[in-house]
C-alpha cells in the first residue's frame, strides 16, 4: 500500500470517474486502472453477475484485455466464484496452489501468485467480485483488505443504482434492481392483492457515499451514536410494567450494542477510509448481516433483526429517515417479521396485502391478518432485500405466489382472480341468513373469533351465531400503556353492545409465548410456548386477572358473562382461577355494584393432559372450548410458529381426529358444553371432519363462516361420521386427500 490516506484519494478518483460523460466500458477500464495504481497491484479486475448465476470479467488492468466479456465462470467456480458464493474476502499468498483455483489461459494470469478478492455486495445480495493480484507471493495486509472492501462497497451502490453504467444497455437482468422477480412462500391468509410495496423496515438509500471532510463525518457519527444511546436509555426508563411486556432483553441488547466500543471503532474505521457516516453504517451492517445470516445458531440469527433495527435507528439519528413517505391506498406491506400490534397500526390506514420472510400459518400476525381479511404470504426468503418502496407487487395468499415488479400480463391475471374471488364472496353472501343445518337436519352453531371492536361489524355480515372467542389481549398489545379499569370497562361494554343479543365468550388475558406487550419487562425462555404464559401468569400475578374480571363484570351488568380461562393444564388450576372470579363477584355484591345476571366460566383445552380430566373439570366448569392451534402443537411436539416444522403434521390425521373424537365422547358422557375455536374450524374440509367426529359448535374467523355454512348445508352428518370413524383406524400421515375425494363424490361443497 501507499501512504496512509490513499483510500480517501481513491474514493475521490472514483467519484470523478463516475461523473464523467463516457461509455460504461471506458469508465470501468479507468476504475480498474486507478484501483491498481492506488493499491500498487499489478492486476485489478471486476467480475459482475450475469443471468443464470454466471460471473463475467467486465474490466481488467493487468490481465489480457481480450478476455473481457469472454471469461466467465459459474457461481462458486474458481477463486472468484468462491468469493461470490461465500460473500467473504479471500486473501492468498499463492493462489495457484489453492484447490479451488481455476486456470483460464485466455487471461494470461500465469505469473500472478498473490490474490485478494472481495465481494461487491449490497443489502445481502452479491453483485460481483473485485480482485487484485501481484506476482510476488505475499498476503495482503489488513489495511489493503479494508481499502478494497471499501471500494467494493461503493461499487455495489453504484451498480445497484445504475450510477456507473446503464445496466439496460448491457441487457443484463441479473444486475437490474428493477427486474421482475417471482417468489414462492406459504399462503397464510387467503385473498389476492395487487398494490405497491411499503417496506416495514425500509433500507436507507445513501445518496452521498464519499466524504468531503472525514473529521466532520466522524464528528457527525459520534454525535449520532451519543444521541442513539440516550434514546435507548429513554426507552428503558419509560417501561412502566414490570409484570409482562415485550422482551426487555431486546432493548437491553440495543443498549449493549450501542455502548459496544468495538462497533464504534468499526464504524469510525469505515469513515476513516473516506466514506460518509451514513455509508459507513451501511457497510458495517452489510458485513454483519452476511456473517450472521450464515450462522447456524437460530438465536444468533434472531439477533440480526435487532442489529438491523439498531442501524436503522442510527441512520435516523444521522438525519436519514429512509424511504417511508406516505402510504399508498393499495399498500402491500413487506417485512422480515411483524407483530400483530404493528399490523393493527398499519391497518388503521389500510393495507391490502402482507408479505413476511418469517411467519407460520398459526402465528398471531397471520391470525390477525385473517381477521382483517388481508392476504398474507410467509416464508419468503430474500423478498425484503429485493423489494423497493413503491414497486408494483401481486400477492396470492392461497397459493403463496408473489410477483414483484410483474409484467402487465401477470397483473391482468391477478386482477381477473380478484374478480373471481369477489364473485365467490357474493355467492357465499347468499347463504348468510340461511340456517346452519345439515341436509339430515342437524344444527351446527357457527361462531366467530374476534379481538377488536373493528371485528364486530363482521358478526352481522357473516351471519355468525355469536362470538365464540374474543381475544382480550389484543387491546393490551396495541396500546403503549396498561389499559386503565375505566378503559377496559368501556371497551368490553362496546363489544357486548355491538353483539346485541348474540353471546360473546371473552377469553381472559392469554399473554406469553409469541404474545408480548410493548410496555414492560419479559424474561427470555428457552421454550416460551411451554413456559410462563396464559393462566400461569394469572395465578402467579392474581391482581392482573382480578383487575380484568372486575372490568368484565361491570361491563356485563344485567347480561350473561361468558369467561374462558386459557391454557388450563389440570383441574386445580381451573379451581384456583375460578376462585379469583368468585372473589370479584363477592366484592361486587358487597359494594352493591350491578353484576351480570349469570356468570359462566369455561376452560380452554389446549394442553393434552386436560383431555384425560374432562369429567372432573366439567363438574366445576360451565363449558370447555378446544383450542386446536396449541393442542395440536403440543400433541405433535411441533412449534406452530416455526415455518420449518409447522407443516410437518396435519390435524387431519388419524391421531388428530381420534384425539378430537375422544374429547367429544368424554364431554358428552359428562354432559358438558363443548366447542372448538382453532384455525382448523374455518377450513371447510377440516370443519367437515370435525362435524364427523361429533362437534356441533365451531368458532372461526368471520370470513370463513360463509364457506363452512355452504359446506355443512350440503352434507349428511351420519354419512360423514361413518366415513371419518373408518378413517381413524388408518395409518396415513394425512387423511386430507381421502376426505376431499369423499366430499367430491357426495357433492359436498368445499370452497
Amino acid at each position: 500500500m501507499v501512504a496512509a490516506g490513499s483510500p480517501r484519494i481513491l474514493l475521490r478518483r472514483l467519484r470523478e470517474i463516475m461523473a464523467e460523460q463516457a461509455s460504461a466500458q471506458v469508465r470501468l477500464d479507468k476504475l480498474v486502472m486507478v484501483i491498481a495504481a492506488n493499491m500498487v497491484a499489478e492486476v485489478c479486475s471486476i467480475y459482475l453477475r450475469r443471468a443464470g448465476n454466471w460471473l463475467e470479467l467486465f474490466a481488467t488492468e493487468g490481465l489480457n484485455r481480450s478476455a473481457v466479456h469472454r471469461t466467465r465462470m459459474h457461481w462458486g467456480e474458481g477463486l472468484v466464484g468462491m468469493v461470490a458464493d461465500a460473500a467473504e474476502a479471500i486473501n492468498l499468498s499463492n493462489a495457484v496452489e489453492h484447490p479451488r483455483f481455476a486456470y483460464r489461459p485466455e487471461t494470461g494470469e500465469d505469473p500472478f501468485r498473490s490474490f485478494l478478492g472481495v465481494p461487491i455486495v449490497r443489502g445481502g445480495q452479491v453483485y460481483g467480485v473485485l480482485t487484485v493480484q501481484n506476482q510476488a507471493a505475499r498476503q495482503y495486509d489488513e489495511e489493503e483488505v479494508e481499502a478494497l472492501q471499501t471500494v467494493a462497497m461503493v461499487l455495489a451502490e453504484i451498480v445497484a443504482h445504475g450510477a456507473l453504467f446503464d445496466i439496460a444497455e448491457l441487457d443484463e437482468p441479473e444486475l437490474r434492481s428493477d427486474r421482475p422477480r417471482a417468489f414462492k412462500g406459504d399462503g397464510l391468509s387467503e385473498g389476492v392483492a395487487v398494490g405497491h410495496v411499503v417496506l416495514h423496515e425500509p433500507r436507507v438509500r445513501v445518496d452521498r457515499m464519499i466524504a468531503d471532510d472525514t473529521a466532520a463525518e466522524i464528528a457527525r457519527l459520534d454525535a449520532a451514536l451519543n444521541s442513539l444511546r440516550v434514546s435507548v436509555d429513554d426507552m428503558l426508563e419509560s417501561s412502566e410494567l414490570d409484570l409482562t411486556g415485550e422482551s426487555r432483553e431486546v432493548i437491553e441488547a440495543y443498549r449493549l450494542f450501542a455502548l459496544d466500543q468495538g462497533w464504534r471503532h468499526r464504524l469510525r474505521d469505515a469513515v476513516d477510509t473516506g466514506l460518509t457516516a451514513e455509508a459507513a453504517v451501511e457497510r458495517v451492517q452489510d458485513e454483519l448481516r452476511l456473517r450472521i445470516a450464515r450462522a447456524s445458531d437460530p438465536i444468533l440469527r434472531e439477533r440480526l433483526h435487532d442489529l438491523d433495527d439498531l442501524h436503522r435507528r442510527l441512520q435516523r439519528h444521522l438525519g436519514n429517515q429512509g424511504d417511508w413517505g406516505s402510504l399508498p391506498a393499495d399498500a402491500v406491506l413487506v417485512a422480515r417479521a411483524l407483530g400483530p400490534a404493528e399490523l393493527l397500526d398499519y391497518g388503521r390506514v389500510g393495507v391490502v396485502g402482507l408479505i413476511l420472510e418469517d411467519a407460520a400459518t398459526t402465528s398471531h400476525v397471520a391470525i390477525v391478518a385473517r381477521a382483517m381479511r388481508i392476504p398474507v404470504v410467509g416464508g419468503v426468503a430474500g423478498v425484503t432485500d429485493a423489494a423497493r418502496a413503491g414497486d408494483t407487487i401481486a400477492v396470492d395468499g392461497e397459493t403463496g405466489e408473489i410477483h414483484l415488479r410483474p409484467p402487465a400480463e401477470i397483473v391482468t391475471v391477478f386482477r381477473a382472480r380478484q374478480t373471481l374471488m369477489a364473485q365467490r364472496f357474493a355467492e357465499i353472501a347468499k347463504v348468510r341468513d340461511l340456517p346452519a343445518v345439515t341436509r339430515d337436519g342437524v344444527p351446527i352453531s357457527l361462531m366467530m373469533n374476534a379481538g377488536l371492536l373493528l371485528d364486530m361489524p363482521h358478526l352481522a355480515e357473516s351471519g355468525a351465531d355469536g362470538v365464540g372467542l374474543f381475544r382480550t389481549e389484543l387491546q393490551f398489545m396495541i396500546g403503549q400503556t396498561m389499559p386503565r379499569l375505566g378503559d377496559q370497562i368501556a371497551f368490553y361494554k362496546s363489544i357486548i353492545e355491538a353483539a346485541r343479543e348474540r353471546p360473546v365468550t371473552f377469553r381472559a388475558l392469554d399473554l406469553g409465548g409469541d404474545k408480548i406487550l410493548p410496555y414492560g419487562r419479559w424474561e427470555r425462555e428457552e421454550n416460551p410456548a411451554l413456559g410462563w404464559r396464559a393462566i400461569r401468569i394469572a395465578l402467579d400475578r392474581p391482581a392482573l386477572l382480578r383487575y380484568q374480571v372486575r372490568a368484565l363484570l361491570a361491563a356485563s351488568a344485567g347480561r350473561v358473562l361468558r369467561l374462558l380461562l386459557p391454557m388450563i393444564s389440570d383441574v386445580s388450576e381451573f379451581n384456583l382461577a375460578r376462585a379469583l372470579v368468585d372473589r370479584e363477584l363477592e366484592r361486587g355484591r358487597l359494594m352493591g355494584q350491578p353484576l351480570p345476571k349469570q356468570t359462566l366460566v369455561g376452560a380452554m383445552l389446549e394442553v393434552p393432559a386436560l383431555m384425560f380430566m374432562l369429567p372432573q373439570i366439567l363438574r366445576n366448569a360451565d363449558f370447555v372450548s378446544i383450542g386446536s392451534n396449541d393442542l395440536f402443537q403440543f400433541m405433535f411436539a411441533v412449534d406452530r410458529t416455526n415455518p420449518r416444522v409447522a407443516r410437518r403434521y396435519d390435524p387431519l390425521s388419524p391421531a388428530g381426529l381420534t384425539m378430537i373424537r375422544q374429547i367429544v365422547h368424554s364431554a358428552a358422557e359428562a354432559g358438558g358444553e363443548l366447542s372448538l375455536c382453532g384455525e382448523m374450524a374455518g377450513r371447510p374440509l377440516d370443519a367437515m371432519a370435525l362435524i364427523g367426529v361429533g362437534l356441533r359448535t365451531l368458532s372461526m374467523q368471520p370470513g370463513y363462516i360463509g364457506p363452512v355454512k355452504m359446506m355443512l348445508r350440503s352434507l349428511h352428518t351420519r354419512e360423514v361420521a361413518e366415513f371419518v370413524n373408518r378413517l381413524c383406524g388408518r395409518n396415513d400421515h394425512s387423511l386430507r386427500t381421502r376426505l376431499a375425494a369423499f366430499a367430491a363424490e357426495r357433492g359436498i361443497v368445499i370452497k
